[in-house]
């Protein structure tokens, strides 16, 4: 478990003999102080990373979770152990509290995919470092350090699994603070292989997919609190029978849910009906480029030869709302990425879309190509945002790109876009529910805002449910909603008083 990185060495350890004062922390990222910040957008899921590791800890520690981007962070305290996730655009604030608590005497661990792709850049601001997901070394570490021996560097390898992990420490998230508080894991990593992406590095060495017990993962939701909930899980559908299995059990929970596929995973068989079934309402799909020779050159095979317009056709059928990922400046794109893919969006009623500007992440096979070839222009991991353009685009000049992903989420949700894509749908209640959907998303910050700062969020969680309800047939004379029937029962009772 142990690894070659030489950390500096903190105050020497003794053994503890009583519980542990443990601070788990998720630092801001750096889009918190940029104009592009959002609110609502890091409001939405409470960090199920920290308080899966805050579950491995005994009935006698006392443990705290701070998300930096809904709480303040306090350091005037001096717990025994700070654990800190890093990612790569909060990596140098992470470093920052990770400094100051080790000055402090207290023993700061770092672990997350940062961690994991530039392990001796993390190594220099911590006592211990985790590379890989957590479930297996974690525990061990936690051993280790009560018996005053804590390893440098503990990389997770063989062994992987997610059976017999304890309940997830709900108890340490403030609910009221998150739009979805209902968010939940029930498998790890990916089966797809993408250049662009984290994954391959993230569980090198070991299984990269695997899920939870079914029996698990549907008592965990039965844990969970009104209907609503939000899988976090990369690839949901990635494993067929167990995702199958779930959804049968899920039917009769009247749940409903929203989660991510592949293009070829919705075409493939009747696995999405049994999700909308299950209660799916809406899906993130990574559509990523129209062009094929991109596929190729990123190794994003699933969606090579696939009938995106069959994607949509199949989904908006089911009634599952659809939130598109589109990526700009791959090799094959030139300065007409950005109306023909937002076009695309809008004529196929695409409800809400996630742009991006490619970003070559340190340890992907992507970052190793751009090195390479000697385009990357910038280390900054600041500007690793999806926002900047942080290498040399093949075919436009980078503030073409940047210029041209700005204006393309402009356009997309423009008042009149957000209602050409509407009509894609044929019935009026459709249309609304994606009307409402798409502006809710992007045209109230104020109003957010002013519920964020009020931390009156929960009371939103009624009409999010009542929007992602199902549009259902009845009978062949029209469509009825959950969210109509909400409006209807709403007006019976204001006119009754």
């Amino acid at each position: 478990m142990g690894g070659q990185l030489r950390l500096p060495v903190s105050a020497p350890l003794r053994r503890a003999s009583h519980g542990l004062q443990v601070k788990l922390i998720l630092p801001s990222l750096t889009e918190a102080t940029s104009p592009y910040w959002r609110p609502i957008k890091y409001s939405l899921f409470p960090p199920l990373g920290l308080a899966t590791l805050a579950a491995y800890l005994s009935a006698d520690d006392q443990a705290q979770i701070v998300d930096e981007h809904v709480q303040q962070l306090e350091l005037n305290d001096k717990p025994d152990l700070v654990i800190i996730q890093v990612y790569i655009t909060n990596a140098y604030r992470a470093y920052r509290i990770a400094d100051h608590y080790r000055a402090a005497g207290s023993f700061v661990a770092l672990g997350g995919l940062h961690v994991t792709s530039l392990p001796e850049e993390a190594a220099a601001h911590a006592d211990a470092i985790f590379l890989g997901p957590g479930e297996q070394t974690f525990p061990k570490f936690l051993d280790d350090f009560r018996a005053g021996r804590p390893e440098k560097v503990y990389r997770s390898a063989a062994g992987r699994t997610l059976e017999r992990v304890p309940p997830i420490r709900r108890d340490l998230i403030e609910r009221r603070r998150y739009l979805v508080p209902n968010s939940i894991v029930v498998t790890r990593g990916c089966p797809m292989h993408c250049d662009f992406c984290y994954k391959d590095a993230f569980f090198e060495n070991g299984k990269g997919f695997y899920t939870q017990r079914v029996d698990d993962a549907l008592a965990e939701i039965a844990r969970l609190p009104g209907r609503h909930l939000y899988y976090l899980d990369d690839h949901l559908l990635g494993d067929r029978r167990f995702a199958a299995a779930m959804f049968a059990g899920m039917r009769g929970m009247n749940r409903i849910f929203q989660g991510a596929a592949t293009v070829d995973s919705i075409l493939r068989g009747d696995l999405i009906e049994k999700a909308a079934e299950a209660g799916l309402r809406s899906i993130f799909v990574g559509f990523e480029t129209l062009q094929p020779g991109n596929l190729v050159s990123s190794n994003k095979r699933q969606n090579l030869g696939r009938d995106y317009k069959a994607v949509t056709d199949r989904l908006h059928s089911l009634g599952i709302m659809i939130n598109g990922s589109f990526v700009f400046g791959m090799d094959e794109d030139e300065p007409d990425v950005f109306r023909r893919t937002v076009d695309w969006a809008i004529e196929h009623g695409i409800t809400t879309a996630t742009f991006h500007i490619q970003t070559p992440y340190p340890g992907t096979r992507l970052y190793q190509r751009m090195l390479a070839e000697g385009r990357m222009t910038s280390s900054d991991w600041d500007l690793f945002d999806t926002r900047h353009v942080v290498y040399r685009p093949a075919r436009m000049k980078a503030q073409v790109l940047e210029d041209g992903y700005n204006w393309a989420y402009g356009e997309f949700y423009r008042w009149s876009s957000i209602a050409r894509a509407s009509l894609f749908h044929g019935s009026v209640k459709h249309q609304a529910k994606h009307f409402f959907y798409a502006s809710g998303w992007k045209k109230f910050e104020r109003l957010w805002n002013w519920v964020i700062r009020a931390r009156q969020l929960r009371w939103t969680t009624p009409l999010l449910e009542a929007v992602l309800s199902r549009v259902s047939r009845e009978g062949g004379l029209g469509v009825k909603s959950e969210a109509g029937a909400l409006v209807e029962k709403c007006s019976i009772v204001d006119e009754s008083a």
